[in-house]
């Protein structure tokens, strides 16, 4: 029954329209969002970035985290033994809550810079702390001491 029905052209040409329409969506461009990092935005993050081995931005303070993601970063570093840790909080200033999202294209607070170096928001900081690569970024660019002595414990893979 239902092949006699899709032998209708009528009926065959309207089933194949969403097909035609998703086609002709995706050749015609899509309006582009585009936003602008200030100046004083821009001027705040390059100094804190090139003048810190270490900051992150965060909501709050490393001190007084005010979310979830952010505290889950700054006890990760801290279970790596980092003891001086730069946070910038961008819930103090909505130009450098925006701003730092343009300044890597990155969509989520907190980010984490190491030595310039953007490496990346919560989820980044868990998998390389889960598979000690962060420990070892963290000996190569000189913020924590190699010690040969030291074991550290291996995280749980489940």
């Amino acid at each position: 029954m239902f092949r006699s029905i899709l032998q209708n052209t009528t009926l065959r040409t309207a089933a194949q329209r969403p097909l035609l329409a998703q086609r002709i969506t995706a050749a015609v461009p899509r309006a582009v969002s585009v936003r602008f990092i200030t100046n004083h935005a821009r001027s705040v993050i390059d100094d804190a970035v090139k003048q810190n081995d270490l900051v992150v931005f965060m909501k709050g303070t490393p001190d007084e985290p005010m979310c979830g993601f952010s505290r889950a970063v700054v006890q990760i570093l801290q279970m790596h033994g980092v003891e001086e840790l730069v946070g910038v909080d961008c819930l103090q200033d909505p130009e450098i809550r925006e701003g730092i999202k343009e300044y890597t294209d990155w969509p989520t607070i907190p980010q984490v810079y190491v030595k310039g170096e953007f490496i990346g928001g919560c989820d980044v900081m868990v998998q390389m702390h889960q598979s000690g690569e962060l420990h070892e970024l963290l000996i190569k660019e000189g913020i924590l001491k190699a010690d040969p002595d030291a074991t550290r414990e291996e995280p749980k893979q489940d």
